[in-house]
């Protein structure tokens, strides 16, 4: 297994970054990065400690082909190394990380996400506006994995302030069964095209057949997650099998939600690299979130309208097939 880490790989390029990983078949994982710089993205630094945690519980080998460069402590303070078992080419002084990022965090059990997310908070300094969808998005990405990836070593996280563009982004990444064989324990999906639209439309989850889920588990994370990308006018993506959705951040009607998330401005990519679990990124506008209860307001009734739109076209078609 090969992850080449570059000198940018945030959401609206990632795609480069996943070509450039190689699953391979051998026992060692080798990490790589660019000769002058690196910086990443969550998604990106969540998703290359999911894989060094992986290879470390196989029994592999990782090996560091880093260079001393200005990146190093960055690495360092995000806590990558720690979880791809590598010395880091130089020692580093550790800074608060006080109201800038929250280091990758372990995630294998809900009392290890309700810790994860009282810790994340503070670290950021947050005011209640800002709070509540950080809060809102790595309980519900968290409670995702917990319930459905059914990875060995959990789930990493962790998440970066840019106080330049006001943004907050996220990275979430498992190494478990993947979309595709989450979404056919309870729904018929043909290929893993068909699991990502279901798995992000509102009302369908991989614990039931049931439209509108069960009592524990509405179906609704992603729909959320992914309606709160847009109306923020941010990047949302997931990654997991060989295919690539992501939410693109020009939309012609931001506000207008739609229950297909092929319908909404998008690109989906189907023939990357295989990773075997699930990887999930998001950009939030801290600017736009100033009202999160009226937004949430607004995705409920979206979710509401468009499950009961799929009750009726489903029971119409049991009566007159």
């Amino acid at each position: 297994m090969r992850i080449f880490l570059p000198n940018s790989a945030h959401l609206q390029n990632i795609e480069g970054f996943l070509r450039r990983y190689t699953p391979g078949t051998g026992r060692t994982l080798r990490v790589a990065g660019h000769e002058k710089y690196i910086h990443l993205h969550p998604f990106a630094l969540a998703f290359t400690a999911c894989a060094g945690a992986t290879a470390h519980a196989r029994g592999w080998d990782t090996r560091g082909q880093l260079r001393n460069v200005s990146s190093i402590p960055y690495l360092v303070r995000m806590r990558l190394f720690d979880y791809l078992n590598i010395q880091p080419p130089r020692s580093v002084q550790e800074h608060e990380e006080a109201g800038r990022f929250v280091p990758l965090t372990r995630i294998r059990t809900s009392d290890e996400l309700s810790r994860t997310i009282a810790d994340m908070i503070p670290l950021l300094h947050a005011a209640p506006n800002v709070a509540d969808p950080i809060r809102y998005v790595i309980s519900e990405l968290g409670r995702n994995v917990l319930e459905h990836a059914r990875s060995d070593v959990g789930a990493f996280v962790c998440a970066q302030y840019f106080k330049d563009k006001k943004r907050i982004a996220i990275g979430i990444a498992d190494s478990g069964r993947g979309i595709l064989d989450a979404i056919r324990q309870s729904h018929p999906a043909k290929s893993e095209e068909d699991a990502f639209r279901l798995a992000l439309t509102p009302g369908i989850s991989g614990a039931t057949p049931n439209i509108g889920g069960n009592e524990t588990n509405a179906g609704a994370g992603l729909f959320f997650i992914r309606s709160i990308a847009k109306v923020s006018g941010n990047f949302f993506v997931m990654y997991s099998g060989s295919t690539l959705y992501k939410l693109l951040r020009k939309q012609e009607q931001p506000h207008l939600l739609y229950g297909n998330a092929l319908q909404e401005g998008h690109s989906l990519v189907l023939d990357l690299p295989h990773w075997q679990g699930t990887a999930i990124g998001i950009d939030i506008n801290v600017d736009e979130t100033a009202n999160f209860s009226s937004l949430l307001s607004i995705i409920r009734k979206s979710y509401s309208i468009d499950v009961k739109k799929a009750r009726k076209a489903y029971y119409k078609k049991i009566r007159f097939v």
